[in-house]
């Protein structure tokens, strides 16, 4: 029996581009999956900065992006630079990182977090919040 329940996570992000950086591909897919069911269309995913910053420009003259989902660290790399990117465009972002709400965000002390694991209604519940109004 079917209380209506899925339509409503499906219409969720509808029309939202989202970004994914991500350095876990196991990860990366489960948000991808998890953004694309909720009606996102995903940006990435990818694993890099240099990759991140790439789609970044490259969505700003396609459209935009309506959010992101940034792992803090990728491959040893702080994500910094693409979440400085980010909020040079007014493109919100949150954090998804297994070291949890202490884990180091710089400037962006303010931003969501995700602590991994997380849940997948969780992650549709943080993105529909960064996206209202967007």
């Amino acid at each position: 029996m079917d209380d209506g329940s899925s339509f409503g996570i499906l219409a969720k992000l509808t029309g939202k581009r989202v970004l994914v950086v991500e350095d876990e591909a196991l990860v990366s897919m489960l948000i991808e999956d998890q953004l694309l069911d909720a009606g996102a269309s995903v940006v990435g995913p990818v694993g890099s900065v240099d990759d991140a910053l790439r789609l970044i420009e490259q969505t700003t003259f396609d459209g935009g992006l309506n959010a992101a989902v940034l792992d803090i660290n990728l491959n040893g790399m702080p994500v910094s630079p693409v979440a400085d990117r980010l909020a040079a465009l007014g493109v919100p972002f949150l954090f998804a990182t297994g070291y949890g709400e202490d884990g180091e965000r710089g400037v962006y002390a303010a931003a969501p977090v995700l602590e991994k694991p997380f849940d997948p209604d969780a992650l549709v519940a943080a993105v529909k919040k960064l996206t209202a109004g967007r």
